[in-house]
Formats: structure tokens, sequence, C-alpha cells
């Protein structure tokens, strides 16, 4: 059983936390992933790429050259973090009675120190890759090809997102994503003439009430309406709406129907126009994809446990193409993506621990 520096490991946590790394804000987006390989080099001891892209820089470390493919193991993760510049004045890095707390600590920068240090205790990691996105928290449009590239290339994945509730991992995650229904009506003023106006706020309400509809609790589908913006002033009948909408799927087929449900929403109000953009661009990660690690992390940590939840990571896109991944194998805390974000500074050494076995389990025999 190694020994791990606690303290060595809060103080590289508090490395990256400092940087700040806002999706979308591409220079600290750079600065952040060079200071996260040289972290990498200097704990496993090889060069990372960076790998540039339009939404900011890549990190991808390998092991080894020499392994085949599909006989490694990918850890897959992001160094992007959802909070803005200027959060760190007001959110300050901290551990207090046991409790890290900081921008990004929990999703998911905790998760990537514990795992470099606990590879830094193994003799070979040379069946090992490491890949780090810098637009998870947006998406992964710029990043989802290398990732699955490299998920296929290696033949396993373990992600370093936070644990579910109490530490356990996840075994599966419901397929996500956002619709945008745009209502286009017509202006005119609301006291002298409300007659020759097209009310886009009265066909948003049929239209999100419509939406409410298309989940099915049964089998683990919904569809939310989130966000709703109408209308100009009080005066004057609202020409246009937007209406965003949060839909998440366990399965293939409900990705399909959801889909095709939004694609059909037709208007009420006469004259009114609506179109629907978006998709569920995260396919769901059945229990299936992780049948043959999470069995391997139960002997390496007898008493885990891992359910299916419904957030979605990048491992949704490794699952979606047959590739055995598990998920949650990050920090132990809570509030992600909260002002209440937090890491369990104990639990650190063990989490490190957890992904080293996995890890050697999976090397060469």
């Amino acid at each position: 059983m190694a020994e791990y520096d606690l303290d060595a490991m809060i103080a590289d946590v508090k490395t990256l936390i400092e940087i700040e790394s806002p999706s979308y804000d591409l220079p600290q987006l750079q600065k952040s992933a060079e200071t996260l390989a040289a972290m990498i080099e200097r704990h496993l001891g090889r060069r990372c790429d960076l790998v540039e892209s339009s939404a900011g820089t890549h990190v991808h470390w390998k092991g080894g050259e020499a392994v085949p493919d599909g006989k490694r193991v990918l850890l897959l993760g992001h160094h992007d973090t959802v909070f803005p510049m200027g959060t760190l004045d007001r959110l300050p890095f901290a551990v207090t009675d046991g409790v890290m707390t900081g921008p990004g600590c929990f999703d998911m920068l905790a998760g990537i120190v514990q795992a470099l240090h606990g590879l830094a205790t193994l003799d070979d990691i040379s069946h090992v890759e490491l890949l780090f996105s810098a637009d998870e928290e947006v998406g992964s449009h710029q990043s989802r090809a290398l990732i699955e590239e490299r998920a296929q290339a290696c033949g396993n994945v373990l992600v370093l997102e936070p644990s579910a509730a109490e530490g356990a991992l996840k075994t599966g995650r419901k397929g996500c994503g956002t619709f945008e229904v745009v209502i286009t009506g017509r202006a005119s003023h609301a006291g002298l003439e409300p007659e020759a106006g097209i009310n886009a706020l009265v066909e948003a309400s049929h239209q999100v009430l419509a939406i409410d509809q298309i989940g099915d609790a049964a089998l683990g589908t919904t569809v939310t309406p989130t966000v709703a913006n109408v209308g100009t002033t009080d005066n004057v009948v609202p020409a246009e709406g937007r209406i965003k909408v949060d839909a998440r799927v366990e399965s293939a087929d409900e990705k399909a129907r959801v889909e095709a449900a939004m694609a059909a929403l037709t208007a009420h109000v006469d004259g009114a126009a609506v179109d629907v953009n978006g998709q569920i661009g995260r396919p769901p990660m059945p229990e299936s994809a992780s049948a043959t690690l999470f069995p391997i992390a139960q002997q390496v940590s007898p008493g885990i446990e891992g359910y299916s939840v419904g957030g979605g990571s990048d491992g949704n896109f490794t699952a979606a193409i047959g590739i055995p991944t598990l998920d949650g194998l990050g920090a132990v805390g809570g509030g992600a993506h909260a002002d209440t974000e937090h890491v369990i500074v104990a639990t650190m050494p063990e989490r490190a621990r957890l992904v080293a076995g996995i890890v050697a389990a999976l090397g060469p025999n």
C-alpha cells in the first residue's frame, strides 16, 4: 500500500484552481494546459502533447509507445471549469476542518491530481494514456473526435469525474442535451391595437406546456423547460421568445423519440412560427458499459458502490462507441458547479489508491 503525501496533493490542487480556467477563455485554458502538462511530467516523467483547438488546449499524455491498440487504459477528464474569471476573488482556495473549497475543486481538478499521485506509485504505466480536454463543460464539441479516437485505441476508459453520493462510482449515465425553441410573432402596441400583433408570449406558454408532456418518468426520461425569454417592454405585444429545454434519457430509443417530439412542435397561435434547434448531444451510457470494469473496482475497494446517474460526461461518448467505461473515479465531496463545491480532503489518498489499483489490474500480465 503506497503512502501518499496529502499536503502535496492539496498543493497541486491549489495550483490548478488558482489559475482559473473557465470554458471559452482561451488564454486561461492555455495557461492551465501548460501548468497541468508540467505537473504530469513532474509526477510521471514523460512529456505531454498540447493539442490546440478552437475551444482551448487539450492535454494528452502516453506512458509508452509499444503497447498494442486495445491493451491500454485511458484516464479521461477535463481542465476547464464552469466558473467565470474573478470567482477566485470571492471564493478563494481554502482547506477548513478537512474540507477543500475553491472553484473547480470537485469538478474536477482534485480528481486529476488524485489520479496523478496514484499513477506515480506504480512501477509500470506504459499502458496508460491521459486526456484532459478544455471544453467538456460546454459540450466537448471540439474534443469529442479526439476522445473517441483515443478511447478506441486504448480499449478501456476510466473517467475522473467526481464521485456520486458518498464516494459511489458512476456505472451508467443518462444521455443529455439542450434544445432551444425560438418563437416568432409580431409586435404591436399592447394598448392601442393588440389585435394587430402576434403574441409570442402566449405561444411560448403553449409550447412550455407541450414540452412538459414529452418526458416519461417510467422510462427515466426528463424533458424540462428551464429558461424563457420573451418580450421587450410592458406595452408591446412581444414579437419573439426563446425557451431553453434540458433533456435526459436512458436509452437510444428515447433519444430518438424525444428529438422527434421536439422537432414536431407546432404553433398554436395563428401566424406564430416555431423553430426548434438542438439535440441530445451526449448519448446514454448504459450500465452494461461498466460491466467489466466495476468488478475490478470492487476488488480494489471492497464495498464500494456504483449506480447510474442523471448527469452526462465524456464517458457517454466512449461508452456509445462500445468501449468499456467506468465513471465517477474522481473526488469525493459535493456542490458541483455551485459556490458550495467542496472536496473531503481525507478521502483523497484512498481515491488515488483506487485509480492506481484499477490501472494496475488492467496492465500487462
